[in-house]
């Protein structure tokens, strides 16, 4: 991000930062220009030397002020002309009328930047040996390295193989892509957020009761007995149906986060990997999974997500007039004493969820 590195991991901001990867600079989350300006950062965090404040101004308005003095301007702002998103130029770009974009294009593009971080990522890795988390600054003509720290795992050193001696009716969901090894078991509790349910959601208030159930239910529920699933992007700071409106401590009980990205059309929505949010769950451990339930070959087994005893107005009856989105499931209860189960093998790019007999350890015993 532009500015001070405070937006990128201020969880309650409402900014979105720049993702991209050194190694694929051509493969981009957002592509079209609608998509670009949507996700863009809009504000700036500044230190004032005057007033020696910490300080959040719209950029626009920083620009207006300094104009050519901001530092790299052309390389890290874009132009929007209502149809296209190019490059800045210093000859065409007039930075009191044209409506900028920061998208790092110049930057990503006419730098050796991305080639300057990748081999500092692989020196640090090689060092270390592991792959590092690593802050950085740029003032316009020196790149800085501020601190590295090595990379979360989630104990993806373990052999983890799916079984495939679980009977069809048995077999809840299945995935296959951006997967990282985990066996989860011991679920006894789905909180489940149907994604067309939501979509359905005309009150911006029950949307955000929606989030404020889960929090409640995941204060209420024993540590780690529980997985939340729902639709697009959880904890998002923008639009608020792009996924359930939390925060970290709304969800930090929970043993899995599941998103489900249900196509609308020809569109997808994002999901969470690679966000600071993400790292706050691989921080604590708590597992991930991606869904694409309309993909060939996926399973998704909504009716069960639909049709299981829903004991949400029994453990918060003042949340019952959202029992249609949101569906609490007592596993043991509604499938004979039964419990969910998760087994993720990141190397052959297999996912699945299963209810598994109690008192064995997930998806090792037929």
């Amino acid at each position: 991000m532009t500015g001070l590195g405070t937006r990128a991991v201020d969880r309650l901001s409402n900014d979105y930062p720049m993702l991209i990867s050194p190694g694929q600079p051509g493969i981009r989350v957002n592509v079209t220009p609608e998509q670009i300006l949507h996700y863009s950062q809009k504000s700036i965090d500044v230190i004032n030397l005057e007033t020696r404040r910490f300080e959040t101004h719209p950029i626009e308005d920083i620009l207006l002020e300094m104009g050519e003095e901001y530092p790299l301007w052309d390389r890290l702002f874009s132009v929007y002309d209502g149809s296209t998103v190019r490059k800045a130029s210093r000859v065409m770009t007039r930075l009191d009328k044209d409506a900028l974009v920061v998208t790092f294009a110049g930057l990503i593009e006419n730098t050796p930047f991305l080639k300057q971080m990748r081999e500092i990522m692989r020196v640090l890795q090689e060092a270390f040996g592991i792959p590092m988390d690593v802050e950085f600054a740029h003032d316009g003509s020196m790149l800085h390295i501020l601190q590295c720290r090595p990379q979360s795992r989630m104990g993806d050193e373990e052999p983890v193989v799916v079984p495939n001696w679980i009977p069809e009716k048995r077999k809840l969901f299945s995935a296959n892509k951006f997967l990282t090894n985990a066996r989860v078991g011991g679920i006894k509790t789905i909180v489940y957020v149907d994604p067309d349910e939501y979509a359905a959601v005309a009150s911006h208030g029950d949307m955000v009761a929606i989030g404020d159930a889960v929090s409640r239910l995941n204060a209420l529920l024993p540590r780690r007995s529980f997985v939340l699933m729902g639709p697009g992007r959880w904890g998002s700071r923008g639009d608020i149906k792009l996924g359930v409106k939390v925060t970290y401590s709304d969800i930090n009980n929970s043993a899995m986060l599941i998103e489900i990205a249900r196509k609308v059309g020809n569109y997808v929505p994002d999901l969470s990997f690679g966000t600071h949010f993400f790292q706050d769950l691989v921080e604590s451990r708590i597992y991930y999974l991606a869904l694409y339930p309309d993909e060939e070959g996926i399973i998704f087994a909504r009716d069960f997500f639909l049709h299981s005893p829903n004991v949400l107005p029994e453990l918060l009856p003042e949340y019952e007039h959202l029992a249609n989105v949101l569906r609490v499931i007592d596993v043991p209860a509604a499938c004979g004493g039964c419990e969910m189960c998760v087994v993720i093998d990141a190397d052959s790019e297999m996912g699945l969820g299963f209810l598994s007999d109690p008192g064995k350890r997930c998806g090792t015993e037929p």
